[in-house]
């Protein structure tokens, strides 16, 4: 600041600080020096304190001082910052109700009517709080955006220590949910094509590898859209037909008589092992139903922020909204398969149990109805499930060559990306027995990890209820994350796992 000149009356040149290193000035944004002294003080306050008002005025309406890293505008998942509370929600309820949700009814047997009703209800509401806690913490810290869930983890428990944390589960729950979502999508079309085509296509020509690649083909067409915003109306897409057949598939299952066996007793053990060991894994199957928390920060990211209207209130608004919905779907369907089928429900869920016991019942438009909501779903769902790995690929590449990547190398990384799943979801069918192992390995991230987080960035009070609340949740949920990883091991034992290489079913 320019010092005051000597002699009385002279004015006085002051100049606004520069923009300090590491923070950016918002764009048109010109600090012109300013006049003090004589005159020019009178009126409703010093010219130097209007400048100041104007300019946090101006602040608070265009955006955040915040420390931007070039590079996010050249990747997929923080490319766009136009989202708002609309998109917020399709890209919830997209990622968070899927076909998950139709073995929900698989753990009532183990846990009767009551606990699977309590179960399901503490399940809900306990992730519903700890996305609270994520949508939060994205802009905890001023000036700074956590845009994905590993550089929050970094931010929480240090760089090296949050990369091992949260790197595999996160990848995992993209990586893996689309291969799985290929082989469901694949197998979901072979059951559709049968059903319309009926005894004429049996047996079916086509084999389950070709469905295979005929899903992974439409996935890559798909996933050629560019950023997160820009798949919003895929995002609706995949939503509204999970909240379709979720609707169908318990409607359609009440709607029936109910098979003439079924019961409601629960299921009876020779040892307390065992009924442990099952218990935790009905558990488990409420637990994966809930999904989505890896990709919170990342559509929060999608958003603008400023000081007057920060990320965090569309993003919850629209979250909010999604998991309104998500409640509606799930607990029918819980209660709704359990009632119909009881303790005869099969592996694959309220679906299969559909297509086993009222193929013949149910007119065959609906059931093809169904099954092709299923697939709409699931090639939705392999866009925002992929989106993180996207978006892995193109920071490598461009930390690597300092350049945003072309058309076509973006396309060749969607590409490989979508054909390797389908070569691993092949090559290594054995896979889904391992899904108790490895799903409870990736718990943490909706369940233990945010809690932790908010202890960590917020550091409530000691012994203040938000401290014990966190700290109970956190070390229940990593507890239950070991017991869910044992139980799978203990899963694998007892019923045996066939390493089968390249034998899809």
């Amino acid at each position: 600041m320019a010092a005051m000149a000597e002699g009385a009356g002279e004015p006085e040149l002051v100049s606004i600080p520069a923009t300090p290193r590491g923070l950016s000035t918002p764009e048109g944004l010109s600090t012109p020096p300013v006049r003090r002294g004589g005159a020019a003080t009178s009126g409703a306050g010093t010219p130097v304190r209007r400048v100041v008002e104007g300019l946090r005025g101006y602040l608070e309406d265009v955006g955040h001082l915040t420390r931007l890293n070039p590079q996010d505008a050249w990747l997929p998942i923080t490319e766009s910052r136009s989202g708002n509370a609309r998109y917020a929600a399709f890209h919830s309820l997209n990622a968070g109700l899927g076909f998950q949700a139709l073995l929900i009814p698989l753990a009532f047997p183990a846990l009767g009517w009551s606990w699977g009703i309590i179960s399901l209800t503490v399940a809900y509401f306990w992730q519903l709080y700890t996305l609270w806690i994520l949508v939060k913490l994205h802009e905890a810290v001023p000036g700074r955006r956590y845009n994905r869930y590993v550089e929050l983890a970094q931010a929480a428990f240090g760089e090296k220590l949050g990369v091992w944390l949260a790197l595999f589960p996160t990848i995992y729950l993209s990586a893996g949910t689309a291969t799985a979502l290929i082989l469901v999508g694949g197998e979901t079309m072979k059951l559709f094509y049968q059903i319309v085509c009926g005894p004429l296509c049996l047996p079916s020509p086509i084999s389950t590898v070709e469905w295979y690649l005929v899903f992974t083909s439409l996935s890559v067409i798909l996933s050629q859209l560019p950023n997160l915003n820009s798949i919003a109306g895929v995002s609706l897409i995949g939503g509204a037909t999970a909240i379709m057949y979720c609707t169908m598939s318990w409607v359609l299952s009440v709607s029936q008589q109910r098979p003439s066996t079924v019961s409601y007793e629960p299921a009876k053990y020779t040892s307390f092992g065992s009924s442990l060991f099952s218990t935790m894994n009905a558990l488990g199957i409420i637990a994966f139903a809930f999904r989505g928390h890896n990709l919170a920060l990342e559509i929060q990211a999608t958003m603008p922020s400023t000081f007057k209207h920060p990320a965090h209130v569309p993003m919850w608004r629209g979250a909010k909204a999604a998991y309104l919905l998500i409640a509606m779907c799930i607990f029918p369907v819980a209660i709704g398969g359990y009632w119909a089928y009881g303790n005869m429900i099969p592996p694959g869920g309220i679906l299969t149990a559909l297509y086993v016991f009222h193929s013949h019942d149910i007119s065959r438009g609906l059931l093809a109805a169904t099954f092709l909501l299923v697939v709409f779903n699931c090639l939705s769902s392999f866009q925002i499930y992929s989106m993180p790995v996207f978006d892995s690929f193109e920071a490598y590449y461009t930390g690597r060559t300092n350049r945003p990547c072309s058309v076509w190398v973006r396309s060749g990384f969607r590409v490989f990306y979508g054909f390797i799943s389908l070569f691993i979801g092949i090559a290594l069918p054995f896979l889904s027995s391992l899904a108790g192992l490895l799903g409870g390995l990736t718990l943490p991230v909706t369940f233990a990890y945010p809690c932790f987080m908010w202890i960590c960035i917020k550091k409530p009070e000691k012994f203040s209820f938000s401290w014990y609340l966190n700290w109970g949740l956190a070390l229940l949920g990593t507890a239950f994350s070991v017991a869910s990883s044992v139980g799978g091991v203990w899963s694998i034992v007892n019923t045996g796992m066939k390493l089968k290489f390249f034998k899809p079913n």
